[in-house]
């Protein structure tokens, strides 16, 4: 009898220390994936893999991103406001020689202090003009992918003007570690971006926490794909979409891989795996965010709200839909107290623990979340046929919002609870539907002209058709108040000029030039 309850305790003393061993975590994050772009969204586009590991976890209803890709991978990687980095403005681009402060303490470096194995696979768009902004530099023991954003799927070049003449220079992105990695030419990244993880995940030890982050290329522009992919979308006459949908298809296949290695490798029983896009789509090259308003670099919710869910035979709850305000920046509190590490040596987080929320559905810590505040924002992408449809006449017309300190027309968004404000001008401000109903509906522009200030109750009205400022001053006060606050403690936009050393020269890679 005593041996038994000595077998018996240890039996439930082993249970207990493998119940708190750290979790493996696989962090997926999509490019320009957009609302309607999902299959359990509502969208034409097929994406089984995605839609079955969703609805075995917990979809994210209320889940926000920025609405460009720097940015929003700028606030997974240090779980702070970009106003908070000097980066509210636009991405980095080739040639600008800079990246996130080297000071900011980001998410693999706080795994990697816990024990874990951190790898990166796919792009990265968090600047690399000097070495110590690679991702080798940065928490990630291993990194194969691009450093920049839109290459080509299959030559892997990225096509840049280059200062002083604005000369046209094509050259390869794409490193393996920090070499440059040769030998891929005509191998679509997708594909090979899902194998070099899949091998990551075969090869892990098993008794080792791993942090995979695999950030894919798809489905960003350019809009390329191999052609047995587009077979099934036939159907789509504009071919930008069926282009764009059949990219959707392969990221879903790879999806489904990835997550089948972490099965078959005998990982996936203590793994946490979250899905994102990184902003809300481009319409412009075949994404769709339908019924949401406005597109990527926009803060309608077409630009900021974004697909995502959480997987894992940890979840409390599985099988359910969180409808808790949950914001990008929050994956790193998240996912270092899921680890067992610590924050301490971070900079003040603008982020919080929101497992609890997603896992057994605890309401969220966070009531706030403050979209933007860009200074210099300039549309690059305006609506159809049109400029900015705010006017210099329309800022400065008196409104009961001229008390406020806060210059309403700076681009700039928050939301509390169930309100949203917007000041400035937000980006193109139309609905979009997708191809297969645009022919038979009228939608495209709003009925009513921008304000300076807009006011809309997000929950009621998602869609945000109903602009209610005037039935709510006071809390359009609250709210430029808080505005107000936040520029208070942001730092300088930081973003520099392109400088002309950045030029690989003929035969040359894009890659540290300082």
């Amino acid at each position: 009898m005593a041996t038994l309850v000595v077998v018996a305790a240890l039996a439930l003393c082993f249970a207990c220390a493998d119940a708190r061993r750290p979790p493996h975590i696989v962090f997926i994050l999509a490019d320009d994936y957009g609302w309607n772009d999902v299959g359990y969204h509502g969208s034409e586009i097929k994406t089984p893999h995605l839609d079955r590991l969703s609805a075995s976890g917990v979809r994210l209803d209320n889940y926000y991103v920025q609405p460009l890709c720097t940015p929003s991978r700028n606030q997974l990687m240090t779980g702070r406001y970009q106003i908070h980095t000097g980066m509210q403005h636009q991405i980095i681009w080739p040639c600008q020689p800079y990246c996130v402060p080297l000071d900011e303490k980001f998410l693999p470096q706080l795994l990697r202090e816990t024990g874990y194995a951190t790898h990166m696979v796919g792009k990265w768009h968090l600047g690399m003009y000097k070495k110590d902004c690679l991702p080798t530099r940065r928490g990630f023991d291993t990194f194969f992918g691009y450093l920049t954003g839109s290459e080509d799927y299959f030559t892997h070049h990225r096509c840049v003007l280059v200062p002083p003449n604005n000369d046209m220079r094509c050259a390869v992105d794409f490193r393996d570690g920090e070499e440059v990695a040769e030998g891929y030419d005509g191998q679509y990244s997708t594909h090979l971006f899902t194998k070099r993880a899949i091998n990551l995940i075969y090869k892990h030890n098993k008794e080792k926490p791993l942090f995979l982050y695999l950030p894919l290329q798809a489905v960003h522009s350019p809009l390329q794909v191999p052609s047995r992919y587009l077979e099934p979308y036939a159907f789509i006459n504009n071919t930008d979409r069926r282009h764009y949908a059949a990219m959707a298809s392969v990221m879903d296949e790879a999806v489904g891989n990835v997550t089948q290695a972490l099965r078959e490798s005998g990982l996936w029983d203590n793994t946490v795996l979250v899905f994102s896009t990184d902003n809300g789509g481009q319409t412009l090259m075949g994404g769709n965010n339908w019924p949401l308003r406005g597109r990527k670099w926009s803060l309608w919710e077409g630009g900021v709200r974004g697909v995502g869910f959480v997987a894992s035979p940890l979840l409390s709850r599985p099988g359910t839909v969180s409808r808790e305000l949950i914001h990008i920046s929050d994956w790193l509190p998240t996912l270092v107290a899921l680890a067992g590490g610590t924050t301490n040596g971070t900079k003040p987080l603008d982020g919080f623990d929101v497992w609890d929320t997603i896992s057994k559905g605890n309401p969220s810590p966070r009531q706030e979340l403050l979209h933007n505040i860009d200074p210099l924002y300039e549309d690059i992408a305006p609506c159809p046929g049109t400029g900015s449809r705010l006017t210099l006449a329309d800022v400065r017309s008196p409104e009961p919002w001229s008390y406020s300190k806060f210059n309403v027309s700076v681009h700039a968004a928050i939301r509390y609870k169930n309100w949203k404000l917007l000041t400035g001008y937000p980006g193109c401000d139309y609905w979009f539907p997708p191809p297969r109903i645009a022919d038979s509906m009228e939608v495209s522009t709003p009925a009513t002209t921008l304000k300076p200030v807009m006011l809309f109750d997000i929950e009621s009205d998602p869609e945000e058709r109903n602009e209610v400022s005037k039935k709510h001053p006071e809390v359009v006060a609250f709210l430029l108040a808080r505005l107000e606050q936040y520029s208070k403690t942001a730092k300088p936009v930081n973003y520099p000029d392109d400088d002309p050393k950045c030029d690989p020269g003929p035969g040359g890679a894009w890659g540290p030039w300082v």
